[in-house]
């Protein structure tokens, strides 16, 4: 059983999303309510929720007060607020999850059954961090990036990241120290979210850090990249002309 506390200011709000929970995701059984910070502090320390179901402004104090105001988080996060690009972006970055208000029965269905795949899976605290380390400086150009796979959490430095290559619905992450990670998300969400600045695709299934390139052999059949760690990524021929425009800035 999936145990949950909600926390919204909003009266109206806890209860929509509590009669969603209740009609469809009987698994999750609610254990308390809280309508702001200082409340859901309160709650926290006194129950053992599985997750928390977390807005993000409230009069009293912020989500992300409040979860940086906890030593350790030992409960999953599920974000719910209202269109924040901003603060959508760092979510990411941290590898938790959110929904949009106002909160549809198919989008808590899937949270809930995110939640039941990955639960017990690992303690949070690291996620939170890098969570709030990237609202304090910037989601623009983050500095950590939380990458999961079915039983591994890791924290990565963004700038050790040398290339990304998809298979699918798979990406696998390759880094400077030679080590390599796969994580079932695709190669596109992870082209929106990475700075275009420092990351480009070169190939339907190939991003690289530029500052990382080695050489550029253009070819009129077959062009591609050489890398410092001596990989070689194909280049295509719609890429060619934002590849060229990057290099020229470097």
């Amino acid at each position: 059983m999936i145990t949950a506390l909600i926390v919204d200011d909003e009266k109206t709000s806890r209860e929509a999303l509590k009669g969603m929970l209740e009609r469809y995701c009987p698994e999750v059984q609610i254990i308390g309510e809280a309508n702001g910070y200082k409340s859901a502090l309160y709650s926290i320390s006194k129950i053992t929720p599985t997750v928390v179901f977390l807005d993000i402004q409230m009069p009293d104090g912020s989500g992300f007060k409040l979860l940086e105001d906890l030593i350790d988080i030992n409960f999953e996060v599920i974000f719910v607020t209202a269109f924040d690009q901003f603060a959508i972006k760092a979510i990411k970055f941290s590898a938790l999850d959110y929904l949009l208000k106002p909160v549809s029965p198919e989008d808590i269905q899937a949270a809930v059954k995110k939640l039941k795949q990955q639960q017990l899976l690992h303690n949070n605290t690291k996620n939170v961090r890098v969570l709030l380390n990237t609202l304090q400086h910037s989601a623009e150009n983050p500095e950590k990036l939380v990458l999961k796979s079915s039983n591994q959490v890791m924290v990565v430095d963004v700038s050790q990241i040398i290339r990304l290559e998809s298979d699918d619905c798979y990406t696998t992450f390759h880094f400077s120290d030679g080590s390599s990670f796969m994580v079932s998300r695709t190669l596109k969400e992870f082209e929106e979210l990475l700075n275009e600045e420092q990351f480009i695709r070169v190939h339907k299934s190939h991003m690289v850090n530029i500052q990382y390139i080695n050489k550029y052999y253009k070819q009129s059949e077959a062009s591609y990249l050489e890398l410092k760690d001596n990989s070689q990524v194909p280049v295509s021929r719609r890429k060619r002309e934002k590849l060229n425009e990057m290099l020229s800035h470097l």
